[in-house]
């Protein structure tokens, strides 16, 4: 059992969503009282989600986002959220709300950014096709070898931050690429990251949006646009000069590699 020590920061948790009403009836009764804020970022849902949300979870802060990618909806999240502690989690039903506890104690415990790993002692998948482990190993070993990072799943969504840091990721990521483009930049950042285990579970109703050809490329061709965010964020933060440009090169190679 883990023990949270005092005083219990504030815990905002982000769920984008499009189309979630069928999942959100299982995933909503499993957040427990660790998050204080629950923010629902919706797509123009056409279905019954927002109708859904605002019966179930009257007390959640709901933000419409009229781009319908996640990127943008986990902006506009970051954005609206209140919480000393930043949780990002999917709609779908694949991570699990009661790993939230362990997120919040390793932030407590000196981390500035937890995540989610499927690869790690605990952790697992029953969705991950060959494919597209295959996938996220070659991107995982490629950020390895340009940042010297440790991670062991680069492609997972399951993140949480002190809100703090949040200059660090700052710019316009605007599809899935926007998880493993946040792993990278806390590497330039210089911050302290920890992978907690953790199981992905295949989604409950409907299909993702994930596509594993282009959104792999996507990732790969990630072209960090606002390149003053990085300096905001190395100012506030103290980002070494070096990792600074090692970002902007690893991006223009990706981008690059994937022209026709």
């Amino acid at each position: 059992m883990i023990f949270l020590s005092e005083p219990h920061p504030k815990v905002s948790l982000i769920i984008p969503t499009l189309n979630e009403a069928e999942n959100l009836v299982q995933v909503l009764p499993t957040i427990t009282s660790i998050v204080d804020e629950l923010v629902i970022v919706d797509g123009e849902s056409d279905d019954d989600t927002l109708g859904f949300v605002r019966e179930r979870r009257p007390d959640a802060l709901i933000v419409l986002e009229k781009r319908h990618v996640k990127g943008h909806a986990l902006r506009a999240g970051f954005e609206a959220a209140h919480g000393d502690i930043i949780v990002m989690m999917d709609a779908d039903g694949s991570m699990d709300a009661r790993d939230i506890v362990i997120f919040v104690a390793s932030l407590q415990a000196r981390a500035d950014v937890v995540k989610g790993s499927r690869f790690v002692q605990g952790g697992g998948s029953s969705d991950l096709t060959l494919l597209r482990t295959s996938g996220n190993l070659a991107l995982t070993q490629t950020v390895r070898m340009v940042f010297g990072g440790r991670y062991s799943d680069l492609c997972y969504g399951y993140m949480a931050f002190w809100r703090h840091v949040r200059p660090a990721f700052e710019g316009e990521i605007g599809g899935f690429e926007v998880e493993t483009f946040l792993n990278i930049l806390a590497l330039a950042a210089g911050l302290r990251v920890v992978e907690v285990a953790s199981f992905e579970r295949p989604r409950i109703h409907g299909e993702s949006n994930l596509h594993t050809f282009r959104d792999g490329a996507r990732v790969l061709r990630t072209n960090y646009r606002e390149r003053g965010g990085l300096t905001r964020a190395r100012a506030s933060l103290g980002v070494p000069r070096h990792l600074a440009h090692t970002v902007e090169e690893f991006t223009h190679i990706a981008r690059t590699a994937e022209k026709p």
